[in-house]
């Protein structure tokens, strides 16, 4: 196996910037759900914070790895369409559970749930 010290300079660099690129959209989101006030506004700032952090990350480790093993890496892959498949589900699944919430402890904030079309 090659050490890291054999990978090119371009390759380097291209791994260190996404891996700070990563971080720094993962520290969005965490600063997100820190400083936003409301359920419906916190919900948002790590999903989509930690999805497109998780992005960059798993680019960079596919660059490494591909380079460093000389075989094209697959097993981000996998990882990114759970992640691109999950973040959203659970979004949804939470939102839809903290407005059922609202709705029946009669909070003023949430709007009514919509008319049936009978």
């Amino acid at each position: 196996m090659t050490h890291a010290a054999e990978l090119p300079a371009w390759a380097a660099l291209s791994v260190a910037v996404l891996l700070l690129l990563g971080a720094g959209m993962a520290l969005v989101g965490a600063v997100g759900l820190l400083r936003l006030r409301s359920f419906y506004e916190r919900v948002h700032a790590p999903a989509l914070g930690t999805t497109l952090g998780i992005g960059c990350v798993l680019v960079a480790s596919m660059l490494f790895f591909s380079l460093v093993q000389t075989r094209f890496v697959l097993h981000e892959v996998l990882i990114a369409v759970l992640v691109v498949i999950t973040t959203p589900v659970t979004l949804m699944l939470l939102t839809r559970a903290a407005l059922n919430r609202d709705r029946i402890e009669g909070n003023e904030a949430v709007p009514p749930p919509p008319r049936s079309r009978r």
